[in-house]
């Protein structure tokens, strides 16, 4: 089956609520709403699309939104397609998809705590690696990184003392 058949299939399941592209290669894309997003996944995983080989993310400042691309693999079609979903930045949520894949139980933890997006029914999205964090999540567009650094590690923390250093 050729990534143009399964996104023939996949339309005429869902209708308008995907929009499929072919991509060069053994890549298409799906891009879809977050309510359809488990319908989509449910399908593609039941056409042999069992890996899901890591979720990312996406911060869109500039439209407000944030995208989540879910990296799926077919072994028996040595296919890969991308599924992405928009989420407003402002109050970021997708559903969790922990239940069909449970490895993405992690990659929803990583991508709360990195971007701020909530996955309602992971079981855990304690921090991995930012414990007591108190600003923005690191990885969107407006954390001040430089400025965050001047606040945290000062020149007096390293050793030095005002004046020492130009």
């Amino acid at each position: 089956m050729t990534a143009s058949d399964i996104m023939a299939d996949l339309d005429r399941a869902m209708g308008e609520r995907v929009q499929c592209t072919d991509k060069p290669g053994i890549v298409f894309e799906v891009k879809t709403e977050r309510d359809n997003l488990l319908s989509v996944l449910n399908w593609l995983k039941q056409q042999d699309f069992a890996h899901l080989s890591f979720i990312s993310c996406v911060d869109w400042i500039a439209d407000g939104e944030l995208e989540l691309v879910y990296h799926l693999g077919s072994y028996k079609h040595k296919l890969h397609a991308l599924v992405k979903i928009r989420i407003a930045r402002d109050r970021p949520w997708a559903h969790t998809v922990h239940e069909l894949w449970g490895q993405a139980q992690v990659y929803e933890q990583e991508i709360h705590e990195f971007f701020g997006t909530y996955f309602p029914g992971n079981p855990d999205l304690s921090p991995l690696f930012l414990h007591n964090w108190q600003d923005i999540p690191p990885l969107r567009k407006d954390f001040d990184a430089t400025a965050y650094s001047m606040k945290a590690y000062t020149l007096k923390g390293l050793g030095f003392e005002e004046g020492e250093v130009e």
